[in-house]
């Protein structure tokens, strides 16, 4: 009897932790200001590394990343503070640059790899600047069965005021939608970026907010701060430009007077118990939301307040003339745990994300003789013979860079999707 009321409580304690399941994810997009070639602060990947351990964003997204060097830089970084960082590939920017030339601007993510996947990615081409699209899944229990996935975009819009800017926007905004069509209108979306826009009534932001209910997917605003911000005190909560009236130090000045920088999802993740963003968790970080802060620098007194000290203002002043916007998604399915589901199971050793070296651990009761990796025609690339050991370091520098898949005939499981990028 004793036994089975055990038994009872257990089964039951599990069943609510099941049905309370909820986890949260926290996001961080900033225009990095010209990283790493802007050096009129000396040494300012500190402040970065300040604000990142401060905030410790799960999906780290970013603009103004001037090349592969410093990409790997804020991953070093990141690491350092969480060795479940991992980046996506970087890629110069490919859209046309008759405008101007804007191949030392691109966007990148970095993302825990213990709550996220990166399961693809994709440049969309603009008249002006790329739009980088990341798909990514959560790493819950259930993800073979059920799995969760949340499409990241990450923008640069054309900058500056007047019509013919507005228009470069707009344009670029409808390249971007265009592609949308070939998702699911139920895909939760993500849009993060630099939109330089001054006003809701441009036509670019009206576009992203489908006011014509036309678009397969529109976008809704988790601040719930719509409106004409430029030059407007009334939102200077959201405002994030610029956190600087000194001149030298590189980036725009004027103090702090613009609404540029936006985190927006799609309208499902408003309500979609398995993934939406949690209201009022939208914030712009360094942003006290003082009335007095309005067109002044964001490290002055005007700017004090209880969420955010003179430190991390300080360090948000010396890196980027931008400050960062902050938002917080959660879903009711729980994370998995880095553990193995089956008696035969692989898993990858660090990212999905490799270069040379493939590199896997097997269960420690594993019986399998051999590994085998396909391309995506599913034509067998490689066979990997497994003798005696539970960790596997292959060298994979003669496949090509794309996606690949790792099973054994052994195992009654999916493959495991990886992606070279040499």
């Amino acid at each position: 009897m004793i036994k089975k009321l055990y038994f009872f409580v257990f089964a039951f304690t599990l069943l609510l932790q099941s049905l309370s399941a909820q986890e949260n994810f926290k996001l961080m997009f900033y225009n990095v200001l010209n990283f790493p070639l802007e050096d009129a602060v000396p040494g300012r990947l500190q402040y970065l590394e300040l604000i990142l351990d401060d905030y410790r964003p799960d999906l780290f997204m970013v603009c103004e990343l001037n090349n592969e060097s410093g990409a790997n830089t804020i991953l070093n970084s990141l690491q350092f503070l969480n060795s479940n960082y991992q980046s996506a590939v970087f890629e110069l920017n490919t859209s046309d640059d008759n405008i101007s030339d804007q191949n030392d601007l691109q966007n990148l993510i970095y993302y825990d790899s213990s709550k996220f996947t990166l399961e693809s990615q994709e440049i969309i081409t603009t008249i002006f600047r790329d739009f980088n699209h990341y798909r990514l899944k959560l790493n819950t229990i259930n993800a073979n069965t059920n799995p969760i996935f949340v499409d990241v975009f990450v923008c640069h819009l054309k900058a500056s005021s007047g019509t013919e800017n507005q228009a470069s926007r707009l344009e670029m905004v409808q390249d971007f939608i265009t592609y949308l069509e070939t998702l699911p209108s139920d895909s939760n979306v993500v849009l993060a970026g630099d939109f330089n826009v001054y006003t809701q009534s441009e036509p670019a932001f009206q576009e992203l907010i489908d006011a014509d209910n036309n678009n397969a997917i529109d976008f809704v605003d988790p601040a719930n701060r719509i409106g004409s911000w430029h030059n407007n005190s009334n939102y200077v909560d959201v405002m994030t430009q610029s956190t600087r009236t000194q001149t030298g130090l590189g980036g725009s000045i004027g103090g702090f007077d613009d609404r540029f920088d936006f985190i927006m999802t799609s309208s499902n993740m408003t309500t979609n118990p398995e993934l939406s963003f949690i209201p009022n968790s939208y914030q712009v970080y360094g942003n006290n939301a003082n009335p007095f802060c309005y067109n002044q620098e964001i490290n002055s007194s005007d700017c004090d307040g209880s969420h955010f000290s003179f430190i991390i203002r300080d360090a948000l002043y010396n890196f980027s003339d931008h400050l960062p916007v902050t938002l917080e998604l959660q879903t009711n399915q729980s994370l998995s745990v880095a553990e193995f589901e089956t008696k035969n199971a692989i898993q990858f050793i660090g990212s999905n994300i490799i270069d040379a070296q493939l590199k896997l651990a097997l269960n420690a009761e594993s019986t399998i003789k051999s590994l085998v990796i396909y391309n995506s025609l599913g034509q067998i690339v490689k066979t990997i013979i497994v003798e005696n050991t539970l960790y596997i370091n292959e060298n994979t520098s003669q496949l090509a860079n794309g996606i690949y898949y790792i099973t054994s005939l052994e195992l009654n499981r999916n493959p495991l999707k990886f992606i070279i990028a040499h």
